[in-house]
């Protein structure tokens, strides 16, 4: 088989492998489709270190074609989404639910404690217990699960109830999904600050009550202004300090900021702990996803109540993946999606 192959930082290699053989737990995926996602561009760029040599690519979905012999309620044929996070299950954490805060966490081809060669490449082996089923809806569209999912838990961190208000700062294309997961929670009104004009307009194509730009207008005044005042919940998807700074300058006096972008590892930030105190703002973040968000993302886009096809706006080969981090590096276009038989 062939795979996109993180050799270095900055360089991506097109290799032939041994496809994998499944173990007795596993099954073997022939890979429909894989989003790129900011951890595949940060561990690309080495802002997130790994080990090389790597396959990346955690975002993704395609066919079942080979299961090992401990393996049932999964078949041959089978069209899945897979959740890229293996918890150990013996932790405290697991023990408690809290999957995604395993202590020694294993992702394929995502961020965790051991990283496993991911899905940029034709065929992928993983847990039986980690595909789910998508029907007959696209690979393209499946592989937006994860994400998803991220997004959902996001909304679960906040304690959200329906009609709380609501600010997200970025509208890429996890500022677009979190928007609709906000959304489909009952959030209201919802105020999006993003300078790009298409990516702005295409948040009100998707639901946002107000729409503003941090370029012609300080977001901390305008946002406020558009929701009626202070918002319940702001929400940062960009992952710079200074726009966590403004998602917490427009949350409200006992709601909650949610940092969703990912820092650079190095980041800090500085804190009033008398206002945190007064005012009883709390920061909260959110990563990764728990079984549970997987699975309710995967009936989202079953049912339709997610437009994932928007969000995808390049569908490219393994050997394209420098240029869709180049393109995402710029600011270009919004959800770049590996198809590995496109090239």
């Amino acid at each position: 088989m062939r795979t996109a192959t993180l050799t270095d930082v900055g360089e991506i290699a097109v290799r032939e492998r041994e496809r994998p053989e499944p173990a007795a737990d596993e099954v073997l995926v022939r890979v429909g489709a894989c989003g790129v996602c900011m951890t595949d561009y940060h561990m690309y760029h080495g802002s997130f270190a790994v080990e090389t040599p790597l396959v990346l690519g955690h975002e993704s979905a395609g066919e079942v074609v080979d299961a090992g012999d401990g393996v049932t309620g999964v078949e041959t044929g089978d069209r899945v989404a897979i959740n890229p996070t293996i918890p150990c299950t013996t932790c405290s954490y697991c023990k408690r639910g809290e999957t995604h805060l395993c202590e020694n966490n294993t992702s394929v081809g995502g961020a965790g404690d051991t990283i496993l060669d991911g899905a940029f490449a034709e065929y992928v082996a993983v847990p039986a217990i980690s595909v789910e089923p998508i029907g007959e809806m696209s690979f393209e569209r499946a592989a937006l699960a994860e994400p998803l999912a991220c997004c959902m838990h996001g909304v679960d961190q906040t304690d959200l109830e329906p009609g709380d208000s609501v600010a997200i700062i970025g509208a890429g294309p996890i500022g677009l999904l979190l928007l609709q997961a906000f959304r489909n929670a009952g959030a209201a009104p919802i105020v999006v600050s993003e300078p790009d004009d298409e990516r702005r307009e295409l948040a009100a194509e998707l639901g946002a009550d107000a729409v503003v730009d941090p370029d012609e207008d300080d977001p901390t005044t305008v946002v406020p202004a558009a929701a009626d005042g202070p918002v319940d919940v702001g929400v940062e998807a960009i992952g710079l300090v200074p726009t966590i700074e403004q998602a917490n300058e427009v949350t409200a006096k006992g709601g909650s900021t949610l940092i969703f972008g990912v820092p650079d590892q190095e980041a800090t930030l500085e804190v009033s702990p008398f206002d945190v105190f007064f005012d009883e703002v709390g920061y909260r973040g959110s990563y990764s996803l728990t079984a549970a968000d997987f699975e309710r993302a995967v009936t989202m886009l079953r049912y339709d109540r997610v437009d994932a096809e928007t969000l995808v706006t390049s569908t490219i080969g393994l050997g394209d993946l420098p240029a869709a981090f180049d393109r995402m590096e710029n600011a270009e276009g919004l959800k770049n999606v590996v198809v590995p038989g496109d090239d």
